[in-house]
């Protein structure tokens, strides 16, 4: 008598833990959404005030840079171009590298070596940006110093920056992104099923072979991922930039002093006032609008070339296709 008692209990327990479940998974969601709701609402509450006192052209498409002179500039292109720039740069270097690493250890590395590595990566990724700063303070400003010196001995117009230019900032930002590319990359290669490389090998196609014709197309979706965070950690790093870069609005050639979006914020906020201040949160929603116009686009481009995306899209077509003739077929079958 007391089991089915106890078996609907323990429906009804399960089934209250289910709905408690799912309430705090709707919670958690609607915060989720809340908060970047929230951080765009205020970025274009805060950023937007400045576009009109000043004007979008002259922000966005000027060259002066002078916030505090008696007639102040306020355009940001050259700093605008810098972060493009800075960051293209820095992906095109931490990219192939990362890949490349992640597919070594995956792949490649013997379980030894790999277990020397991996830690070492994971170190890496949690040494703080302004460690990377100092390092880059340094060890390499003094060496694109000496470079600077050698191909600009004789130069006249050249402005010296002693090291600290665009070359500086992409190769700490290459580094910093190592981390987040290789970490993510390796989980993506791990994921693909062992079958794949099974069936590549026994078809005749050598261990290279395989890894670059089935494995890293079968990661796609993985890689792209951490390509996307990768640029998103480039492109918002400021500390570590302001340290290597020079800090100064100029054009973004290899051997110039440069300030990119993050900087610019972060070295005059503390004594900004005004329209000013207005000035550096329309910065920040500039800097909020390329890293939304990056992840969507790459999303894009990642749902593009993924093939169960598109057999997806494909069947819901057949399916409102079939849904919209069965009228049609009922009205025949009734004739």
């Amino acid at each position: 008598m007391n089991e089915p008692l106890s078996i609907i209990h323990g429906r009804h327990a399960k089934s209250a833990v289910e709905k408690t479940a799912k309430i705090i998974f709707t919670v958690c969601a609607f915060f989720a959404i809340l908060a970047v709701f929230s951080i765009t609402l205020y970025m274009i509450i805060n950023g937007t005030p400045a576009l009109f006192q000043v004007g979008l052209g002259e922000i966005l498409f000027g060259t002066v840079w002078e916030p505090t002179a008696e007639d102040p500039a306020f355009g940001i292109l050259f700093i605008i171009l810098t972060s493009i720039i800075g960051t293209a740069l820095a992906i095109l270097i931490g990219v192939p590298i990362g890949v490349l690493t992640a597919v070594f250890l995956a792949e490649v590395a013997p379980k030894r070596l790999a277990s020397i590595v991996k830690p070492a990566v994971e170190l890496l990724a949690g040494i703080p940006s302004v460690i990377y700063g100092l390092l880059g303070i340094m060890i390499l400003n003094p060496l694109m110093y000496k470079l600077e010196l050698a191909i600009f001995r004789d130069s006249e117009t050249h402005q010296f920056t002693g090291g600290a230019n665009l070359i500086s900032a992409v190769i700490v930002l290459a580094i910093m992104i190592l981390p987040t590319v290789i970490n993510i990359s390796e989980s993506a290669l791990k994921a693909v099923p062992a079958q794949y490389k099974s069936a590549s090998l026994a078809l005749g196609a050598s261990h290279i072979q395989t890894i670059f014709k089935v494995m890293l197309p079968a990661a796609k979706s993985g890689i792209i991922t951490a390509i996307v965070l990768g640029v998103g950690r480039a492109i918002g790093e400021a500390m570590a930039i302001t340290l290597v870069s020079g800090s100064s609005v100029n054009f973004p050639l290899p051997f110039n002093s440069v300030r990119f979006l993050t900087t610019a914020i972060v070295s005059e906020m503390g004594y900004a006032s005004g329209l000013h201040r207005q000035v550096l949160f329309t910065i920040g929603l500039v800097l909020f609008v390329f890293i939304m116009i990056i992840n969507v686009g790459l999303t894009s481009i990642l749902k593009a070339g993924d093939p169960e995306a598109k057999e997806k899209k494909k069947a819901a077509k057949l399916a409102k296709e079939a849904e919209q003739n069965e009228p049609d077929r009922k009205e025949a079958v009734t004739l």
